[in-house]
């Protein structure tokens, strides 16, 4: 764990990215699995700083700043094309992917048909959202944690073993590593021992 403030935020920021992304994906591909719940770590956001001096000088509202982040960031499906035989799909995606992206967003064109951009009116940054709770593993700092959560009615056992079976195959980024700290699986079989063994005696 980073010591400087800012690096522990970007390390946490990334390892609850990983979660998000990776892990839990595959985690919700388990049979029987309903959700996983994630906490700890800061999840990452793409945030517009508006310049409310900026705007008023381009006479731009906030709601002129939001549609155009709405409409920047879509993808759109179009027909399907037919070659030889054959029928494919066209698709237009604007997705943003990077901070230009986003500044380049075109808000509204002068009277001078000059375009004005988000970014002439509003700072874009990467930055964690508004944390709402904290992870601790062993007294030795911040990690990010998940829950599995089990669909009513699935063998506990069976559900169990097969998300540690998928939590072998996942490919995690170097220096990141998935600890188990709690784990039913070992209940249920003392319970059922205890049960055998007092039926045998019985």
């Amino acid at each position: 764990m980073p010591d400087d403030p800012q690096q522990k935020v970007a390390y946490l920021t990334n390892l609850r990215t990983v979660q998000e992304w990776i892990v839990t994906p595959q985690l919700k591909s388990v049979a029987g699995v309903n959700e996983i719940n994630s906490f700890g770590g800061y999840f990452k956001q793409y945030q517009v700083v508006v310049d409310p001096a900026r705007l008023i000088a381009y006479g731009i509202t906030h709601n002129q700043v939001r549609d155009a982040l709405m409409n920047g960031n879509q993808e759109t499906g179009g027909a399907v094309l037919e070659l030889a035989e054959a029928e494919y799909m066209v698709r237009a995606s604007g997705y943003l992917k990077t901070l230009d992206d986003f500044r380049n967003i075109p808000i509204m064109t002068s009277e001078a048909g000059i375009p004005v951009r988000l970014g002439d009116v509003a700072t874009v940054q990467l930055g964690p959202e508004m944390r709402r709770g904290i992870a601790d593993l062993d007294g030795e700092g911040d990690v990010v944690g998940g829950v599995v959560v089990m669909r009513h009615g699935e063998n506990a056992l069976n559900v169990i073993e097969a998300v540690k079976a998928k939590l072998r195959e996942v490919q995690l980024p170097e220096g990141v590593a998935v600890k188990v700290t709690y784990d039913r699986s070992e209940l249920i079989e003392k319970s059922i021992h205890n049960l055998k063994h007092d039926l045998i005696v019985e």
